[in-house]
């Protein structure tokens, strides 16, 4: 997993001390992965780095026009145990860096009830589906010290965590399988105004292709998934920016409505 790129583990380096300092990064530090291999060496460097256990894995998609180029439709990256927040009776705090990337995405997550066999290379749904314990709804924290980190294109997503910053988990969907063939929808809003409509439906192959590809991108890199992880399977209504000082309600009909203050985040020191 761990390779000896020094220029990998530098930017990793800088990428982590820019999160734990709340400082923006006006410009990517060192050169721009091309590659999804490239990224990932950098992402692993970072996990290596983050002084907290993996809780869990995003899934997001990758634009059709850089799917061609890389040849993959969805990426991975890592949500640490101590970004993990559970739904409340008040709002999750999401603290974003100024000057920096910041959105919230609605979700529908999966926690594992068995480990995956380290050698099972490729999955399909069906597969992937009796690997879970429960579905839940959610709500990402997307997050980078880059400003333009998007932009800048999936090698560089994957080389800062995927872009996560963590994750509101929600109340468990009662009758999951059922309530999937169904279609569940999710509407999100920020300071009261609907920005994206959406749900099941629009994760390209369905929530559990995005799992399935969780579980094999993890066993290709030696990171097999475990019992009790989570995976965060994609931007249900879209990736909605915010900044500072800006309220977001996810509503998921039948189930909850989820509710994210974001505040401006502050250096952690000595992390």
């Amino acid at each position: 997993m761990l390779g000896d790129d020094t220029d990998s583990w530098e930017i990793a380096r800088r990428l982590v001390k820019a999160r734990f300092d709340a400082s923006a990064l006006p410009r990517y530090p060192g050169t721009i992965p091309q590659s999804l291999d490239a990224g990932y060496a950098c992402q692993d460097a970072a996990i290596h780095l983050w002084p907290a256990p993996i809780a869990g894995w995003k899934v997001g998609r990758i634009p059709a026009d850089w799917e061609a180029r890389l040849g993959e439709e969805r990426l991975v990256g890592p949500i640490f145990s101590n970004r993990v927040q559970r739904h409340g009776a008040l709002p999750a705090r999401f603290p974003v860096i100024t000057g920096g990337f910041a959105a919230v995405e609605a979700e529908f997550v999966f926690v594992l009830a068995q480990d995956a066999p380290a050698g099972k290379l490729a999955w399909n749904p069906g597969e992937a589906a009796a690997l879970v314990k429960a579905l839940h709804v959610g709500v990402e924290f997307a997050g980078s010290p880059l400003p333009d980190i998007n932009r800048l294109g999936p090698p560089v997503v994957v080389s800062d965590y995927g872009n996560n910053a963590g994750l509101l988990l929600g109340p468990e969907v009662a009758d999951w399988r059922q309530r999937l063939v169904d279609g569940l929808a999710c509407e999100t809003f920020i300071d009261g105004a609907s920005v994206g409509t959406g749900g099941t439906h629009a994760i390209d192959g369905g929530v559990l292709a995005a799992l399935a590809f969780a579980l094999a991108k993890g066993a290709r890199r030696g990171r097999p998934l475990r019992a009790g992880q989570l995976v965060s399977t994609g931007a249900a209504t879209g990736i909605h920016d915010i900044v500072a000082g800006q309220h977001a309600r996810v509503a998921f009909p039948g189930v909850a409505d989820l509710e994210v203050e974001t505040v401006v985040a502050r250096p952690e020191p000595g992390a």
